[in-house]
């Protein structure tokens, strides 16, 4: 089959592999679609990721599909049916999995190679985030599960009281999901660099959206809009290391700052202590997903009160997964639903 692998920065290639076999526990997807995501692009510039995969390696990490072959041992699921698969599983067992704190589980089972006609899941996926697709939902929409997730679960450490003032740093993807699910309770004010993206965000429900090109200081700008004090609670989306300080001066005394957005391995940002200590600050570093929330994920796509799919710019076959990305480096697709088809 044909499938994109990783080998180093800014370096994918399409290549002839063989098509996947289930081991027991496991199942084969034939891929439906795969979405990309603003950490693939993350890894495809860097050139790797510090927990999800070392090149070289099958790439992509969202999407849904169709079971094509079951592993010895699997009997919740048959051929046929209609799936989306987590790309990771808890174990279960460790020192956090026993105290339910699934995302900084020791030993999670990454899957990666959504960017290829077939794909396969690993037993611990199949267990614990292998989820029905409900009648009526396109496998496009499906595969946003996972990062609409990883959202949800910042969301929930980020402490949002209804009416809080939200500051939320960027307008990718993730950023735009965040608020889309903070609208929903909290004032939402947005600062990214792109409009046709801080539109989408109006449409998910931003009190306002400014491009922070045109702000010489957005701290001092939270300020004045937030009667001098900054506000309640600030989301950092962008991964940026000077985003990461710029959020934490937009908070208030007594503010929580989430720092969503990873940053390059071995990244380091200045804190002011007195800032810190005095304003009683809580800064929160939050990662991925938790069972929990993947299926919480799936059923707000499902129920359709909020439009994500807004958030597909564009579908492309798989012959196109390199233009894709030099689409998203340069900011012209929010997400692509790539396609793979019967490409072999």
């Amino acid at each position: 089959m044909l499938a994109a692998l990783l080998y180093g920065q800014e370096d994918l290639r399409l290549e002839q592999v063989p098509d996947p076999t289930p081991h027991a526990g496991e199942v084969i997807l034939q891929v439906g679609a795969a979405t990309t995501c603003g950490t693939d692009l993350k890894v495809w510039r860097r050139g790797g990721h510090a927990k999800m995969l070392k090149p070289p390696t099958l790439f992509g990490h969202e999407a849904a599909g169709t079971i094509v072959a079951l592993g010895q041992g699997v009997t919740k699921w048959q051929v046929g049916d209609r799936v989306v698969a987590n790309n990771s599983a808890p174990c279960m067992a460790c020192f956090f999995c026993q105290r339910r704190e699934y995302s900084l589980c020791t030993d999670l089972t990454f899957n990666n190679g959504t960017f290829a006609k077939y794909l396969r899941i690993p037993a611990a996926i199949v267990e614990h985030n292998l989820l029905p697709i409900p009648n009526g939902l396109s496998y496009a929409m499906a595969a946003m599960t996972e990062p609409l997730a990883c959202v949800l679960h910042g969301v929930a450490r980020s402490n949002a009281r209804s009416g809080d003032r939200v500051v939320l740093l960027g307008d990718g993807a993730i950023g735009l999901m965040f608020v889309a699910t903070l609208a929903q309770r909290c004032e939402v004010l947005v600062f990214g660099g792109n409009d046709s993206r801080l539109q989408i965000a109006q449409k998910f429900g931003a009190a306002q959206t400014f491009n922070y090109r045109q702000i010489s200081d957005v701290p001092s700008f939270v300020r004045e809009l937030t009667g001098g004090w900054g506000a309640d609670i600030v989301v950092e989306a962008t991964g940026v290391p000077s985003a990461w300080e710029t959020a934490i001066a937009c908070a208030r005394p007594g503010a929580t700052v989430n720092l969503f957005g990873g940053c390059p391995r071995d990244a380091t940002i200045t804190v002011n202590t007195e800032q810190l200590h005095y304003n009683e600050l809580t800064l929160k570093g939050v990662f991925h997903n938790t069972p929990e929330f993947v299926r919480s994920a799936l059923s707000l796509i499902a129920k359709g009160t909020v439009p994500f799919e807004l958030l597909i710019s564009d579908r492309q076959p798989l012959q196109n997964l390199e233009q894709v990305f030099q689409d998203m480096k340069h900011r012209k697709v929010v997400k692509v639903a790539i396609e793979p088809g019967d490409e072999e």
